[in-house]
């Protein structure tokens, strides 16, 4: 094992340890803002911690995408995705079920579905061009007015205790830098090792790239479960995932119009069943079960060995 491999090695360890430290930050200070603001933890995880988490992804696309690398732009947002949905809400429910709601499974849920569906069929004919890209960032927009203008009536009793102060704002600021400078370093020191092994762009895309933008969404994601804060577990992979798709992908091809390979439409077809299952998980008793969550992981298992070999 030569000193360069060492390093990265070295840098995921601490990368691994500033997400954690994020997290519990955010975790933390989202709930006493999300009660000093009067709204759900769902609300919050939907849209502040959801867009934060997703800088990641966001970063690594765009600058994929004006660098003419189309799959590993597209392969980050679907690989993120199927990972958020797979490993971290399946793994998260493993470790501790997650309670759910008719507004997340009705509202939110069928959204995302909507979404990966229309996503699907942009890209159907391996290209995704600048007027789709426009569509999907006017969507967010959309979407985001109607989180503001309808507060989340049906959990009111959702308003997390605590007390709020200024110091909140400048904690949550600081976890999100943490979780995505981790998730950043973690990317940068895992692909190289990637590309040491000989495995392609797209293969990179879908599963190195794709775990480590997602970092930031599986350690508040967990931090949150852990602590009981489920709207907030849950509205973040949600969101992030909406995020991803309408906000980052639409963008990267209002930008830069993109062509993509034929495995982009497999795993968007593989991406809208997971949304699909997930969604009926969530309905099902209104919480995904540690069975429910170790048979994601599974899924997400089988479909990482068939892109990566």
């Amino acid at each position: 094992m030569n000193l360069g491999v060492v390093f990265d090695i070295g840098i995921i360890v601490a990368t691994i340890a500033a997400l954690w430290k994020g997290a519990e930050l955010i975790v933390e200070s989202s709930a006493h803002i999300a009660n000093r603001l009067g709204v759900s933890q769902l609300m919050i995880g939907l849209t502040v911690v959801a867009f934060g988490t997703s800088a990641p992804e966001f970063a690594v696309t765009l600058i994929a995408a004006l660098n003419g690398q189309p799959n590993i732009s597209v392969g980050n947002v679907v690989g993120s995705n199927i990972f958020n949905l797979g490993f971290i809400f399946g793994g998260v429910a493993l470790i501790r079920g997650i309670r759910t709601s008719r507004t997340l499974v009705y509202r939110d849920g069928t959204i995302l579905f909507g979404v990966t569906l229309l996503l699907l069929f942009f890209i159907g004919d391996l290209n995704f061009e600048r007027w789709e890209g426009i569509v999907m960032m006017a969507l967010l927009v959309v979407y985001i007015t109607y989180l503001v203008m309808r507060k989340d009536e049906e959990l009111a009793d959702d308003v997390p205790e605590g007390d709020f102060s200024w110091i909140d704002v400048l904690k949550l600021v600081s976890g999100l830098v943490f979780v995505v400078l981790g998730g950043h370093f973690f990317v940068q020191s895992a692909s190289d090792i990637a590309q040491l092994l000989g495995m392609s762009d797209w293969a990179i895309g879908v599963t190195i790239v794709a775990a480590g933008t997602s970092a930031p969404e599986l350690a508040t994601s967990l931090v949150a479960a852990l602590r009981g804060r489920y709207g907030l577990s849950a509205g973040n992979l949600i969101g992030s995932d909406l995020f991803n798709m309408l906000g980052v992908l639409g963008l990267a091809g209002a930008i830069s119009p993109m062509m993509v390979r034929p495995e982009a439409e497999s795993s968007m077809i593989a991406l809208c069943a997971l949304v699909f299952v997930v969604v009926v998980m969530m309905r099902t008793g209104w919480r995904v079960t540690r069975l429910e969550g170790a048979i994601l992981v599974l899924v997400n298992l089988v479909r990482w060995y068939f892109d990566v070999r």
